[in-house]
Formats: structure tokens, sequence, C-alpha cells
């Protein structure tokens, strides 16, 4: 295999410098350079736009890019990708401003630059979409869109230009024109992804990152995202692609930026590369595919049984059993129903009829604190939002569930003891990290979400919900929360993992259960195959689907 490039050209500016992002010296024209790629294409010529050589960044004692390397083509896609802490999110947080590098050099369209800001970053025409939207829920479409530039005529706000082009943008998004009036507040988290695009895009973006774009989206609107890319660099528009869904790195990029431990291991052209060796390139070895099997007594009492459980407007008639040592899926695609099932679990939600059975017993949670209580863990789907304090250590991120564990004679915390949980939790989950003083919002997702799962383990619960346990970490870290759940299934804890994301599903399941319109449909055994499970959640209930292990 060959490698395209590990390294830029030293003749550009400094990364962290002080002077604003216009030539620190003479111009030099846009490098354009002919590069070997894979098959038939040959010899190809390319237009640099940007060059990043030899970044480095540190956070206190944490080297977070030891040396990287990066050049972005014009009109190309270049994905990037590494494990939860391979330094990659911050490469990016660099290149858009929101983070000074250490040292490096930057060359943008053959000048020297200096990004000390997003101002600076959005003057050179780079514009990033986040993961999570950063919009004002409050204000509509129009006006997140044009915060801070707005179209001005006489004075006074154009709203009419605006609206005209917002209604050009959400067309480009496959989004209809009453959009561009719409309250965010009121959008689903895909439809305000595809706002975050749009605002982006309205500022005559020339480089484009994306972070995660797909994570939060359906796959058909994936399909209109991937369009959208597509149009955008047939205009000549770069597009940065970071996403942890390695498949589809081969219907969207055009070359693969591969980060470990900080360090830019290479860039490769897509045809070189396949799902496997990018994952080897990315942890340096080979994971295995080895499924868990365990035997479960199927007359064995259920630890959880929801009998009829109705939501109205959210769900309704879900039956759903799962035994102690048992790790049952509960899959839906997105809008299915299934992440609401979760919430009523835990109490954030409640149902409106049906029951809630835990050994036999009827409950009803009114709250997480009260579903604790009752020896229910859950992992939320939004991490940031309802399981972390990310100002806060990682120490109190793993206790503040557990004060009354922690407190002497219940008046104040037991320092050295909740200290000492700490570190043992990050023993256990293999949490990477210099100390459990750091905070959690410094970490990568990966790490940050075995710190939340951490927390639900103190007090080892009797059943365990994890709401998309994987979404937005990379292949390492999804092994490792894949091996936590199997032990704790191993040694009795009855587990239900709520998720969308289906090869997961099927990996770790004992058994599987299909979540469509609202309702569980079709229950699948450990031989399930994507494609009949995927048929199920898409309304083939009569079709093949495998081997299941009866009604639960």
């Amino acid at each position: 295999m060959s490698t395209a490039s590990t390294g830029g050209a030293t003749a550009g500016g400094t990364a962290g410098g002080s002077t604003p992002p216009a030539p620190d010296q003479e111009s030099t024209p846009p490098q354009s350079v002919p590069r070997a790629t894979s098959g038939s294409e040959g010899a190809e010529h390319r237009t640099v736009r940007l060059q990043m050589s030899e970044i480095a960044k540190r956070f206190g004692a944490v080297r977070a890019i030891r040396h990287a390397d990066m050049t972005v083509d014009t009109g190309r896609v270049l994905a990037v990708v590494g494990e939860n802490g391979a330094g990659k999110s911050t490469l990016i947080k660099i290149l858009s401003g929101a983070v000074i590098a250490g040292s490096g050099t930057i060359s943008y369209e053959g000048r020297q630059v200096s990004i000390r800001s997003t101002s600076d970053a959005m003057a050179l025409g780079i514009a990033t979409v986040y993961q999570e939207p950063q919009l004002f829920r409050e204000l509509t479409v129009t006006e997140n869109i044009f915060m801070g530039r707005e179209i001005r005529k006489g004075g006074r706000i154009d709203w009419a230009a605006q609206t005209r082009k917002v209604v050009e943008l959400l067309a480009l998004l496959e989004l209809p024109p009453r959009y561009a009036t719409a309250i965010v507040g009121d959008l689903s988290i895909a439809e305000r992804q595809q706002v975050s695009i749009a605002k982006a895009l309205a500022g005559d973006a020339n480089i484009l990152i994306l972070d995660e774009p797909s994570a939060i989206l359906t796959d058909a609107e994936i399909e209109v995202l991937f369009r959208v890319v597509r149009r955008l660099t047939e205009s000549g528009v770069s597009v940065i692609y970071i996403s942890h869904r390695l498949d589809e790195l081969f219907r969207i990029a055009h070359d693969v930026l591969v980060m470990r431990d900080g360090r830019t291991i290479g860039t490769y052209p897509i045809g070189e590369l396949s799902v496997r060796k990018v994952v080897e390139l990315m942890v340096g070895g080979i994971l295995s595919e080895t499924k868990h099997e365990r035997q479960i007594d199927p007359q064995a009492q259920p630890r959880l049984e929801l009998a009829n459980l109705t939501r109205r407007g959210e769900y309704h008639d879900v039956n759903v059993a799962v035994r102690p040592g048992e790790v049952v899926g509960l899959f839906g695609l997105v809008g299915s129903g299934v992440s609401e099932i979760a919430d009523s679990i835990y109490g954030i939600d409640h149902a409106e009829s049906g029951q809630i059975l835990l050994d036999g017993q009827p409950v009803a949670p009114r709250s997480p604190r009260h579903a604790q209580r009752l020896g229910i863990g859950l992992l939320p789907a939004d991490r940031k939002q309802q399981g972390m304090f990310s100002f806060q250590s990682i120490m109190f991120n793993i206790s503040v569930g557990h004060l009354g564990l922690l407190s002497k004679v219940r008046l104040w915390v037991d320092r050295a003891r909740e200290r000492k949980v700490a570190q043992d939790m990050i023993s256990r989950l293999a949490v990477k990290t210099p100390s459990e003083n750091q905070p959690i919002g410094a970490m990568s997702g990966g790490n940050a979400q075995k710190v939340v799962l951490a927390r639900q383990l103190v007090e080892r619960p009797q059943l365990l919900v994890l709401a998309e346990p994987t979404q937005g970490v990379d292949v390492g870290a999804k092994e490792e929360i894949h091996r936590i759940i199997s032990e704790l299934a191993d040694a009795g804890t009855a587990v239900l993992v709520v998720t969308s994301d289906l090869p997961e599903a099927i990996r770790i399941s004992d058994r599987l259960l299909v979540v469509r319109n609202g309702t569980t449909t079709v229950e699948f055994g450990a031989n399930a195959t994507q494609a009949d499970v995927l048929a199920a959640a898409a309304g083939d209930v009569d079709g093949q689907h495998g081997p299941a292990k009866g009604a639960a």
C-alpha cells in the first residue's frame, strides 16, 4: 500500500502565531501536484487548498497531538478517522479556530496564515458543522443562519432577502421552504443538524468540516447529506469528513487520513482501503469478531418485564422481557419510538398504561433517582445533556450519583473513598486519562462515555439500560464497552441495549427485538442477519427473519 502524504510543506505560517489570517510574507500560488492514486485513475492532478504541517498541542500534561500533518485538496472529500483520543477532534478544532496550536505551520492556498480564532477561520472560508447543533432554540431558522451577518438595506435588516437566501439553502438540503420561518426548538435533532449545514454554507465556505454529521440522521437523511456533499465538491468546495461509521467513507470520501495516539499515520486513497484495513490502521492491531455465547434459562423469571407498555403518540403495546445474565437488544430506526421506551423505564417519562415489572413486582419509576433506588441503571443516549457535568472532574462525575454511599455518617463525603472508587473504575473500564481530576469535558467521546457508564456501575445495578451505548465513539472504545457489557451479563446483570446501530445490536445481543411504529414486532435469536432485522424494522414482518428463540 502506498501512502499519499504523511508530511506537509514546511513553508507554511505558524499555526499559533499572532498575525491575522493574511499572508505573512509574499504569497506563492496554490500548489498543483500529481499524486499516485489506486485503480484505473492513474496519476491524478490535484490542487492543494490547505496544508497543516508538524502540528502539536498540549492540554496541561495531556499531549493531545504529538505530530500531525494534513493536506486538503480542492473539490475533494478528505475523511479523518481515528480512535477517540487519537487527536482528530483537536486537529479539527485548531483548523476551525476553536483551539490554538502549540506549534506547527499552516498554509492556505499558497499563503502562510495564522488561525487564532473562529473569526480567522471563517474569514478564510473555513466552516465547521459539529455533531451537536450549535443553534439558538428560541429563534427561527433564518435568524440562526444569519446571526451576526445579517443582510441589511438602508441600515435595517432585509428580512425578505434573508428569507430568499435561506429558502435556496434549504432547497439544496431538500428541505421545504416553510422551514425558513420555523422555530429551531420545534425541529427534530436531525433537522437542526441540517440547519447547521445550511448556516455553514451561507458563509460561502470553501472548506466545510463535517464532524460526525450522520450520527443523528436517518438513512434517507444521510443520502440527502451525501448528495449535498457531492454537489459541493463538484463546485470546488473541499470537505473534511469525520465519522466513526467507517462504511460511509467508501460512499463519500476520496482520501482517508488516519490518526493514532496523537499522530497522523498517513493519508490513503480510498481505493486502496477496506473497512478492516482502516480499523487495523486506527488501532494498530486486529480486533476479534468472535461473539460471546451465553446459556440463558428461558424459564427463569425475568428481571425486567414490559407488559403492553403504552404512551400515546410515542409507543404502544410494548412487550419485552430481560432475564438475569441476559443481553437483550431493542432495535429500531430513528423515529420508531425505541428511545422513548428507554426513557420510561428510567423514569424520565412515564407510561400511561401497561406495566413495568422488576422480578415480577409492578413498579412505576417516578424519576431517575427513584429508578436508581429500584436497582435500575441507565446510560443515556444524550450523554452531554443527560449524563455529564462537563466542567467537573472525572471523580465528581463518577461519584455524584452515590454520595450517600460515599459519605461519612451521611454528613460529608469521604474524599479518600471517593478517590479510590474513581481510580478503581478508571482502571476497570480502561479510561484513558492522566488523573481522576481531569475535567470530563476535556476527554474524548469514548472515554467520556465510559465515565458516564462507570457512575452506573459503582453500586452494581440489577438491571442496566443502555441507550445508544457506543454512539459517536471509535471502534477501539466500542470494543471495550462491548467487553464491559458482556462481563456484566456474565456476572448476572440483566442488560437491555436500546440502539439504532444494527451491527452492534446483532453482535452483543442474546435476543433482539425490533421496534417499528412504536411497538415491538419481531424477535430474533443469536443467528439473525442484518438483512433480516433491517427488513423487519422497515415493515417486512412476513419475510424470512432467522431463528427466533420464541416469545419472551
